[in-house]
């Protein structure tokens, strides 16, 4: 007896969901825009919130950025819930082996006594501003509009979470609970951190999400993450042997470099829409560029003294350059 096989092809019906193939034609979809485009609920919202009767629950008015389309908005990094969690999982492992590796090698024992103290004094009290960081990417994703550009704000809220939760880890490599205790101590009440204080509270009561965006992730985060641990901790700290600290504090290092990808595209998006974009956002970004290099200028000082007026110029004219990337000329 003989069998013959053969391959039969099934056309399906349909390659996507209705939503999708609206705006990309019926095809095969990627799981980034089956997971971002046009999810934002628009109806069905029967009554405007008590606490804020001039705007619906989710309403593009809470922000003088105006878009077409919010869904203009794409995230370089195509992160939706699955491939966010898959890419941090992996680099929770590797930050885990990192710190098991400076742990169990004693590599904190080795650092000169004077170092060890101005990198406790430097880092710690970050996990303040990373835990203000939390809460304000919340507050653009509760707030925001679009699915295509709230959600990354969840995820960045999540990421800072995790940064302020390494930090306390560093701390107790670095000090034990009395670092910490002290780090607190210098957030509420150090003459040094007082601007930097000043300004995560004030963003604290933005309104537009846009703003609060421009604020916490272009502004600060701008300014911070390459001054304190690529320039202060890659560059003074391990030239004087704190090549530990670096290993310690490598994720934020790496997630930072992801990340302003993403901030990066999100602000040339909006400021291409239209020309009140681009001058609204000039006038942000200057605003809060300027409010933060003030800021961290005696958090710089902490690490480098009388250097830090060069090094936060440095940062500046890097961050300026960053932004005329993105269309933006402040």
């Amino acid at each position: 007896m003989q069998m013959d096989l053969r391959t039969v092809s099934i056309e399906p019906l349909r390659h996507t969901y209705s939503h999708i193939a609206r705006r990309f034609g019926d095809k095969p979809a990627s799981r980034y825009q089956e997971g971002t485009y046009d999810l934002q609920a628009t109806v069905n919202f029967h009554y405007r919130p008590t606490w804020d009767p001039d705007h619906e629950i989710f309403d593009p008015a809470r922000t003088r950025i105006k878009m077409a389309d919010w869904y203009a908005f794409k995230d370089p990094r195509q992160f939706y819930y699955g491939a966010y969690t898959l890419a941090r999982a992996k680099q929770q492992d590797a930050a885990e082996a990192t710190l098991g590796f400076v742990e169990t090698h004693g590599l904190v024992d080795t650092l000169d006594a004077a170092l060890r103290e101005r990198a406790a004094r430097l880092l710690l009290p970050l996990r303040h501003v990373a835990w203000g960081s939390n809460l304000n990417n919340a507050s653009v994703c509760a707030y925001g509009y679009g699915t295509a550009f709230t959600q990354a704000f969840i995820y960045q809220s999540m990421d800072q979470l995790a940064i302020a939760q390494n930090l306390t880890r560093v701390g107790l490599l670095l000090g034990g609970d009395e670092a910490l205790d002290q780090a607190k101590d210098d957030w509420m009440n150090a003459d040094a951190w007082q601007g930097l204080r000043r300004y995560v509270e004030d963003t604290f009561v933005l309104k537009d999400p846009y703003e609060l965006f421009i604020a916490q992730d272009v502004a600060l985060d701008g300014l911070l993450y390459p001054m304190v641990y690529e320039a202060i901790v890659g560059g003074v700290f391990a030239s004087q042997g704190g090549t530990a600290i670096g290993l310690a504090t490598q994720f934020m290092s790496e997630w930072f470099g992801e990340t302003k990808r993403w901030a990066d595209a999100t602000v040339k998006t909006a400021a291409s829409e239209s020309a009140d974009n681009t001058a609204q956002i000039e006038h942000w970004v200057t605003h809060w560029r300027d409010r933060a290099a003030a800021a961290l200028r005696p958090v710089a000082q902490i690490a480098v003294a009388e250097g830090a007026d060069e090094l936060i110029a440095e940062q500046v004219e890097q961050f300026n350059a960053r932004m005329a990337k993105a269309g933006i000329t402040v």
